[in-house]
């Protein structure tokens, strides 16, 4: 977590007195750009966007009139959500003895090992026959996957090989169109898989001609990522706004994550000044800069990323991008959820020492601190709509550029929110009692192997203590006096009486760490 702590350091209020040359958002989306460091990306000549007053080195104003209403995109210029490929879940807790279904932009796919192609593939998840989901299927001892409603099976191809209701000498009715599941092109990079969100059989080799975002700092050989997943309980946009903005950190997440004294306090947190200045922007993202080099960069449409320091790619024994790189993605689900995956490179001896169960509960416990703020944030933000962000939120200082940016990408290409179609009428679920809300066991521990692992064998540990307590007391019970020392029966009574607290202990912290741990912030 140090590359979290290192994140949300920002210099002190003395470091942010030179002004920029040009105020940031005078920068419009009009202004020429050097090349992108992580794509070519193509540069746009008209903009629509708002230009906002610089006042201070960061703090800017809004023009008193309110922003002029955007038209739509044109069709060259609107945002496709449904032409990228999506990662998924990770590989390393993903079993190959069960097929995994997951929801991901408003699809419910199944993920399962194909053995006989040696390959993870991607169905629709539903059989052709009821609609039954698949995920809750086998994988059978011919390495099909399974429908355990009527017993269907089917072949790393999607076509059904099994019908078990249909007579041997009848028509070979598994053999028709309608009797094949659909089949996602999907891929593995970065050991997470990968699926391309359409069915179609145009898009069989899609991989040929387009791949996976590469992301340099995840490709250096002498480095390794640790991965992170979770499901969130709120939309993909407050999602990304969220981790694009740093100033949250020192109020938010007080007491877990870190940061640098300034110099000069205002507050107790410590908060400051942020200057950010805008790189470049278009249809396929943006990058800003701080005054301390510190880079950000949104790649559309689901990943951001920081470095704290210049990379530089190159062979094994070069510079490579030491723990100072955070790469986020962030996957859209359905309408107030969201699901979060976090990369953080690690050099190769750091990754042996590392704890990743351990990691994780740090990570779930950074997520839990801001849940509610932004769960209760998106409602307001959906009863102003998404194209009014900008008259219900007051921005003045330059801290919130990524935000603010984000929000102006996300009207400009995207009509101000994700395109669910006619899936979904765009109404938030709402929201659960505490306990079901921060519930932490079914949003990541169940779907993560170390963790998994983990709340096992502390349980198996609890277990353990709680009979060997028992177990104690009944011996003492059954031996006349005389049999055993004093001694030998005082040292079992207190053995005894230390495993029964501990099991109670160790109760309190399994359910601390792996199903709910509130939040309160008044007393941080």
């Amino acid at each position: 977590m140090e590359a979290l702590r290192t994140v949300s350091t920002v210099a002190p209020p003395k470091v942010i007195t030179a002004h920029l040359s040009k105020p940031l958002f005078s920068l419009s989306f009009t202004q020429k750009r050097s090349k992108s460091p992580l794509l070519n990306l193509t540069q746009f000549t008209k903009s629509k966007f708002t230009k906002f007053n610089v006042i201070s080195p960061s703090v800017w104003t809004q023009p008193a009139a309110p922003p002029e209403e955007e038209t739509e995109p044109d069709t060259d210029e609107k945002f496709d959500w449904f032409s990228h490929w999506y990662p998924l879940m990770p590989v390393c807790d993903l079993d190959k003895r069960a097929p995994h279904g997951m929801k991901v932009l408003g699809l419910d796919v199944v993920v399962w090992w194909d053995k006989n192609a040696n390959q993870w593939k991607v169905f629709d998840d539903r059989c052709p026959h009821r609609l039954a989901p698949l995920s809750e299927g086998r994988i059978d001892q011919w390495g099909r996957l399974q429908c355990v409603y009527h017993g269907w099976c089917f072949n790393g191809s999607g076509n059904c090989k099994l019908i078990p209701q249909a007579p041997l000498d009848g028509p070979p009715v598994h053999s028709f169109p309608k009797a094949c599941v659909g089949v996602y092109p999907s891929t593995i990079q970065y050991d997470i898989v990968w699926f391309w969100p359409s069915t179609d059989p145009q898009y069989k080799d899609i991989l040929s001609k387009k791949k996976p975002l590469y992301i340099p700092e995840l490709s250096y050989p002498s480095y390794a990522f640790q991965t992170y997943h979770r499901d969130i309980p709120y939309g993909y946009e407050v999602l990304i706004e969220n981790l694009m903005d740093p100033s949250h950190v020192q109020y938010a997440h007080r007491g877990i994550i870190s940061a640098k004294e300034p110099s000069v306090k205002v507050d107790r947190e410590g908060g400051v000044p942020i200057d950010l200045k805008m790189e470049y922007s278009d249809k396929n993202g943006y990058a800003t800069t701080n005054n301390q080099d510190i880079k950000s960069s949104f790649v559309a449409p689901y990943m951001y990323k920081s470095n704290l320091q210049n990379f530089t790619p190159g062979k094994f024994g070069q510079k490579g991008p030491e723990e100072d790189v955070l790469v986020f993605l962030c996957i859209p689900v359905s309408p107030g959820n969201s699901r979060l995956i976090t990369i953080i490179p690690r050099h190769l001896w750091v990754n042996v020492s590392y704890c990743k169960w351990w990691n994780h509960m740090i990570q779930n416990l950074i997520v839990d601190s801001d849940l509610y703020l932004l769960r209760v944030q998106e409602e307001k933000l959906l009863e102003a709509g998404p194209l009014n962000w900008q008259k219900v939120s007051f921005v003045p200082a330059k801290a919130d550029a990524n935000v603010v940016l984000f929000r102006k990408w996300l009207k400009k290409y995207a009509g101000g929110q994700f395109d669910w179609g006619t899936k979904f009428n765009g109404a938030l679920p709402p929201i659960p009692p505490r306990e079901q809300f921060f519930d932490r066991y079914w949003s990541h521990v169940v779907n993560c192997s170390s963790c998994n692992r983990a709340y096992k064998g502390f349980k198996a540990l609890k277990i353990s203590l709680q009979v060997f307590s028992v177990s104690s007391v009944a011996i003492m019970a059954a031996t006349k006096p005389g049999m055993v020392s004093v001694a030998a029966r005082n040292t079992l009574a207190v053995a005894a009486i230390m495993c029964f607290v501990g099991s109670l202990w160790l109760s309190r912290f399994i359910y601390k760490t792996f199903h709910f741990h509130d939040y309160n912030h008044s007393f941080k």
